[in-house]
């Protein structure tokens, strides 16, 4: 092997890794990346390695510039890739140090992130829910087990903790489901089932055209209710995590559920614009979570 190519393949520095997963989060998260600024270093820099590995998944299933034939050969090679890491071999991916030293040092379970991956490879086709057990079966794999590894990370005592943390995770996902319709509708997905298209009178045309008619809100405003009652469902989770952890949960709950209010304002135009909580807000809600749990 040439010099270059054993450099190619020796992987980064603990260190480096989590200034990598750092410029990832402070880059890409957007909602998730404000609450982590209210966490200890330790903690900040594993929710950085934690979301780094989350991006990397989303990446997978959103590339639009892969070979539809070939993503699930990417996702299998990604399979691999990650129990090779968490085995001790890193290969070049510079996440995996400190991601690894993350699942390690928190001791959150391997199996979350293959269900993780099982979400992402259910994204690979062209998809349309037609049921709310299949929505919350999906929800739980992209978002639920994000919210149970974060716990660990948080800390908790509880086993509890672990099933509201389930049901905020579905509430954060049905947010996000609600806010890009359209953008999903765009790449042949529509999360929103089909028995409630159906009981509703609405048609997954609408979602690409962009007809905003009664029918369509009446149908947002049912499945806002069922992410409100996930919300409401899993507010005991703070007093259940670290007291060092509960401003940073705080703040973002608190986000995501601004974010489902300016959707309810908006009378749910989100086929006609994005909808998101400004950062003026974000930061005035970091401040309240900082003044709260002080």
């Amino acid at each position: 092997m040439s010099a270059a190519a054993a450099r190619a393949v020796t992987p980064v520095s603990v260190e480096a890794s989590y200034r990598v997963c750092r410029d990832i989060a402070r880059a890409r998260a957007k909602n998730f990346y404000y609450s982590f600024l209210l966490l200890d270093k330790p903690r900040r820099d594993a929710m950085c390695a934690l979301y780094a590995f989350m991006r990397e998944c989303d990446d997978i299933s959103d590339d639009s510039s892969a070979d539809p034939g070939r993503l699930p050969e990417a996702v299998a090679r990604w399979r691999v890739e990650l129990d090779r890491a968490l085995e001790g071999d890193f290969g070049p991916n510079p996440l995996w140090p400190a991601f690894c030293d993350t699942v390690r040092r928190y001791a959150i379970p391997h199996r979350f992130f293959q269900e993780m991956i099982d979400g992402i490879a259910s994204d690979l086709q062209p998809r349309q829910i037609q049921t709310f057990d299949e929505l919350y079966r999906y929800c739980y794999q992209v978002a639920s087990v994000v919210g149970m590894s974060v716990i660990h990370i948080f800390g908790f005592t509880s086993v509890r903790a672990l099933l509201l943390a389930e049901k905020c995770g579905i509430a954060f996902q049905i947010t996000n489901i609600l806010r890009d319709v359209r953008e999903d509708a765009l790449m042949d997905r529509a999360y929103i089932p089909a028995e409630d298209l159906a009981r509703f009178g609405v048609t997954f045309g609408q979602f690409r055209s962009g007809v905003e008619n009664e029918n369509f809100r009446e149908l947002m405003r049912f499945e806002a209710s069922r992410a409100r009652a996930c919300y409401q469902e899993s507010e005991p989770l703070i007093s259940l995590i670290d007291p060092k952890s509960r401003p940073s949960l705080w703040a973002l709950r608190e986000i995501y559920l601004k974010l489902l209010a300016r959707l309810e304002q908006a009378n749910y135009s989100v086929l006609s614009r994005r909808i998101n909580v400004p950062i003026r807000t974000k930061l005035v809600l970091l401040l309240r979570a900082f003044l709260t749990y002080k």
